[in-house]
C-alpha cells in the first residue's frame, strides 16, 4: 500500500513526464494511481468503523440485567434520570442554537439595510445657478442672492500703442500705396496694364 508521500511523488512524476510518455503508459499510470486511491479510501473507511466501535464500547457499556424485580425498578429509575439529564442538555443546546440562528438572521437583515436594498439610479446633471442652488438648500423662506463676482479681483486692462496699431489695419488701398514706394513695384504693374 502506498502512502500520501508516494501519491505526491507519483503526481510530480506524472506531471514531469507527461510530455514524453506514450498514451498507453499514461493510461496505465493513471490506473495505478486510481488503484492506490481506492486502497487508501478502503483503509480510511475501516479505520472509521473501528473508531466508532471503540467509542461505543467506551461510552455505552453492556447492560447487565438485574435478577430481581426491585433491582430492575431501581435500574429503570436510574435510566430515566440519565435520559432526563440528557434531554435537558439537548433542550438547552437546541435553544442556544435557535438563538444564535435568529441573531445571525437579524444581523444579516441589518447588513442588507446598511448596504441598501436597491441600486441607486445614476443622477442626471442639472445646470443650476447659485441662487437656485441656495434656494433649494435653504428653502423658500430664505431669499438670499449671492453675487459670485464680488469676491473676484478687479484688473485694469492697459492697451499698448503697438498692439493698437496692429489691430487697426485701416484702409487696404492706403496700405498698397505705402508699399508702392518700395522699389516701385506698383508702377511696374501699372505700366504693363
Amino acid at each position: 500500500m502506498l502512502y500520501p508521500q508516494c501519491w505526491e511523488g507519483a503526481n510530480k512524476l506524472l506531471e514531469m513526464s507527461e510530455k514524453r510518455m506514450s498514451s498507453s503508459k499514461k493510461h496505465s499510470l493513471k490506473g495505478m494511481m486510481l488503484q492506490v486511491a481506492k486502497e487508501l479510501l478502503e483503509a480510511e473507511e475501516t479505520e472509521k468503523k473501528e473508531e466508532r466501535k471503540r467509542y461505543m464500547e467506551e461510552h455505552c457499556p453492556t447492560l447487565s440485567y438485574p435478577s430481581s424485580k426491585q433491582e430492575l425498578q431501581e435500574f429503570c429509575k436510574e435510566l430515566h434520570a440519565k435520559i432526563e439529564a440528557v434531554d435537558e442538555e439537548r433542550y438547552i443546546l437546541e435553544h442556544k442554537a435557535i438563538m444564535v440562528v435568529n441573531e445571525v438572521k437579524d444581523l444579516n437583515i441589518k447588513i442588507v439595510d446598511l448596504k441598501g436594498k436597491f441600486k441607486k439610479p445614476p443622477l442626471k446633471k442639472v445646470r443650476m445657478s447659485a441662487d437656485a442652488m441656495l434656494q433649494a438648500l435653504l428653502g423658500s423662506k430664505h431669499k438670499v442672492s449671492m453675487d459670485l463676482r464680488a469676491n473676484l479681483k478687479q484688473v485694469k486692462k492697459e492697451v499698448k500703442e503697438e498692439d493698437k496699431e496692429l489691430r487697426d489695419v485701416g484702409d487696404w488701398r492706403k496700405n498698397i500705396e505705402d508699399k508702392a514706394g518700395m522699389g516701385g513695384r506698383k508702377k511696374m504693374f501699372e505700366t504693363e496694364a
